[in-house]
């Protein structure tokens, strides 16, 4: 009997030991792991290099390494660039356009890269006086040689080769750096911290790229994974990912959407969003407690609409045509006794023009 004790234990060991091993897989599997506040990984920005004002003109040499060392590689945007024909162009650390005139412009074509987009440097091109970079292939598409071939067909007309393709690239975009006369010599690390205003080589994603173009509140918000009154969409779903559910609804006469984070017996978080920006977040805690936040808590910085008339104002030329008479002060321009001005003169109708047949050397526009 004492002998059978052991081979008894052993036997139950083996038969019981599997389920216990299930139940225990099954309980770690059913627990979500929790948010964890994201680690500070990113790197100091780069001192802007140095360049001597009387740097000679940039060798053959240092052309080819540039091109070489640049063509292909996979960047982060730290600017937002606009669809269409117009990219960015960059001189003394400063993008144009900017402010509202580039909102303008992403409002019409749409956004081609986003700030913290990964981008690829498609083809560079240095003049005079700038550095050409295409990314993402560029705003138009480049042909390959074989597309510039034709040969001569039956009576002389010339075939091409290729079929004719549309050269319009919507989804790519361009960077033009400027330099006062020439472009001087440089390394390309002095380049790449040239830049930095626009485009982040040395970040390893791309949360990192991103959260060096926001605010320190807003990125000390992104780590925790909270989300602010005042942020726009683009943080939120950098903070708190992309929602599960989105509700739209109407207070009034203002329509928001509603993204709610979370389901019962977790906190639920509501972000009310209005436009681009976050108006209301509501949470509703495991206990029932609910915390309502509506006041700003965070101020963006936003495209100064006074500031850029001035700018526009200044930049127009001084020879520029006007109504005025020469020498006329624009304060003391005479105005009407009541202060309102007359009614302009009705135009008259249009007259029906005789029916007319074009001939050879009339231009018509159909649509």
């Amino acid at each position: 009997m004492q002998r059978l004790l052991p081979v008894v234990f052993l036997a139950l060991s083996v038969i019981l030991a599997p389920s216990y091993g299930q139940n225990a897989n099954s309980a770690t599997a059913d627990r979500k792991p929790a948010l964890a506040p994201a680690t500070d990984t990113s790197q100091p920005a780069p001192t802007p290099p140095t360049i001597p004002a009387n740097a000679p003109r940039m060798s053959k040499q240092t052309r080819f390494e540039i091109i070489r060392d640049f063509m292909t590689q996979l960047v982060y945007s730290r600017a937002q660039f606009p669809m269409g024909s117009k990219g960015l162009k960059l001189k003394d650390g400063v993008a144009t356009p900017n402010g509202q005139e580039l909102q303008q412009l992403i409002a019409l074509w749409g956004p081609s890269i986003k700030p913290g987009d990964p981008a690829h440097i498609s083809f560079v091109r240095i003049k005079d006086n700038y550095i050409h970079f295409d990314l993402n292939g560029g705003a138009v598409h480049r042909k390959k040689w074989y597309q510039h071939i034709e040969v001569a067909g039956a009576n002389g007309a010339s075939v091409p080769l290729s079929r004719d393709e549309s050269t319009d690239n919507p989804h790519g975009s361009y960077l033009d750096v400027y330099f006062d006369k020439y472009v001087p010599e440089m390394s390309p690390a002095q380049l790449r911290a040239l830049l930095y205003p626009v485009l982040d080589f040395n970040a390893r994603n791309k949360e990192e790229a991103y959260l060096d173009t926001v605010p320190p509140k807003v990125k000390e918000a992104i780590k925790a994974h909270h989300v602010l009154v005042g942020m726009n969409t683009d943080m939120v779903v950098h903070a708190k990912g992309k929602a599960p559910k989105k509700v739209r609804e109407k207070d009034g006469d203002v329509e928001y959407e509603e993204w709610i984070y979370g389901e019962p017996p977790a906190d639920v978080d509501f972000v009310r969003i209005v436009g681009d920006e976050v108006v209301r977040v509501e949470t509703m805690k495991i206990g029932g407690e609910k915390i309502v936040r509506t006041e700003k808590e965070v101020i963006l910085a936003k495209p100064d609409q006074e500031a850029e008339a001035k700018k526009q104002e200044q930049d127009r030329p001084a020879n520029a045509p006007s109504l005025r008479r020469p020498g006329e002060d624009p304060e003391n321009v005479p105005k009407p006794a009541d202060g309102v001005n007359p009614m302009p003169p009705a135009t008259p109708p249009d007259m029906p023009s005789p029916p007319h047949d074009p001939g050879s050397g009339d231009m018509v526009g159909r649509r």
